[in-house]
């Protein structure tokens, strides 16, 4: 057995442990309890390499986290440890990341991302989120963001915002990134239950005259743009691992169902409209899942570039909408059901093709990039 197998089997191992028997528990709740983040920080899942050779370990943990089968769990695990920890990871200072990746890596300060606006989402010309730089150094924060993941759990997000003295256009020129504490006076959250991804704490977060302190700029002022754009490819490369992995528990699923169950005495696989159609999902399954190795790769070396995280989100994404829908007809009626499994999957597919870059605007992003 290889090093990577025996890293695969633990990972399996741990979460059958920490999250399967809790998971219906969290979807109920709508978020993962603070004794599950600290179970996951005492194994050690939550500070696994974002970089270099090791960054391979956390595309096993990625996939087998996929396999869960709850997209939800997958989402909230996603933002805290890679997507939200990756900005400190990548712009913060050395007193920056001294505060705040303990808290991270041992599940005791959830890490939430707050970018997205009613009114700024994969367009973020339009942001309102207004800092007024003060002359100590600090910052007085207004405005809103929306869809945070992890939001009513978080102790601090990483937020996006404009420069108060900006001039309305271009926005992203005078905009910066801020770590704003989730306990200081004035912040406050509201859920915001969305149709899938019931645990990932989706919530919209409320900045009204938010004093933050000095030191809480990550990198320097008015880079965002810059910021964005390189967090935004490995935010894609995670969200395209966890939806591959997401495509290999429905598969699965499927040819469990299609074995098991009858039809006039003949299990459904001896169909062979059936049996075509659960092999061309797994044919473009493997080819999704060789992508997302080579994806990894990519970055364990430092190469991984816009156009190979992109297309890794899109293809795995829409996949995991195709098998979804694919794996609720094969199971009719008992599919339908509201608590079945496959109805989860069913819903939460979607919620892929839309965060961290709608499919359409991949499309443009990897056409350009050809």
């Amino acid at each position: 057995m290889t090093d990577e197998d025996q890293f695969r089997e633990h990972v399996r191992e741990a979460l059958a442990e920490v999250v399967l028997p809790h998971a219906d528990e969290w979807e109920a709740a709508g978020k993962i309890d603070s004794q599950g983040w600290r179970s996951l920080g005492d194994l050690g899942l939550l500070s696994l390499a974002h970089t270099g050779q090791e960054f391979m370990r956390s595309a096993v943990f990625l996939d087998e986290l996929g396999r869960t089968g709850y997209a939800g769990i997958r989402a909230a695990i996603g933002v805290h440890a890679y997507m939200a920890r990756s900005y400190l990871e990548l712009f913060g200072s050395t007193e920056q990341r001294a505060r705040y990746l303990p808290g991270i890596r041992d599940g005791q300060r959830i890490a939430a991302l707050a970018i997205t606006e009613e009114n700024a989402g994969s367009d973020l010309r339009d942001l309102a989120t207004r800092a007024e730089a003060r002359a100590d150094g600090s910052y007085l924060v207004n405005g809103s963001k929306c869809y945070v993941t992890n939001g009513s759990s978080a102790g601090f997000f990483v937020a996006l915002v404009r420069s108060a003295s900006a001039s309305p256009r271009p926005v992203l020129s005078h905009a910066s990134l801020l770590l704003i504490d989730a306990d200081l006076p004035g912040v406050t959250r509201r859920e915001q239950p969305l149709l899938g991804w019931r645990s990932a704490d989706v919530c919209t977060i409320e900045f009204a005259e938010v004093l933050v302190p000095a030191g809480r700029l990550l990198g320097r002022p008015n880079q965002a743009l810059t910021q964005l754009m390189r967090a935004l490819d490995f935010e894609r490369l995670v969200a395209g691992l966890l939806a591959a992995g997401g495509v290999g528990h429905c598969l699965d699923l499927l040819r469990a169902f299609v074995r098991d169950h009858r039809i006039g005495g003949s299990p459904l696989s001896a169909k062979q409209a059936i049996r075509h159609q659960v092999a061309d999902l797994d044919c473009e399954y493997e080819l999704v899942r060789h992508y997302a190795m080579h994806a990894a790769r990519q970055q364990s070396l430092g190469l991984l570039d816009t156009r190979t995280a992109s297309v890794l989100k899109l293809k795995s994404t829409e996949l995991a909408v195709t098998a979804a829908q694919r794996c609720l007809t094969c199971h009719g009626a008992r599919g339908y059901q509201n608590d079945s499994a496959v109805s989860r999957l069913y819903r939460d597919a979607i919620a892929g093709t839309i965060a961290g870059g709608v499919s359409d605007l991949l499309r443009d992003l990897i056409y350009e990039l050809g």
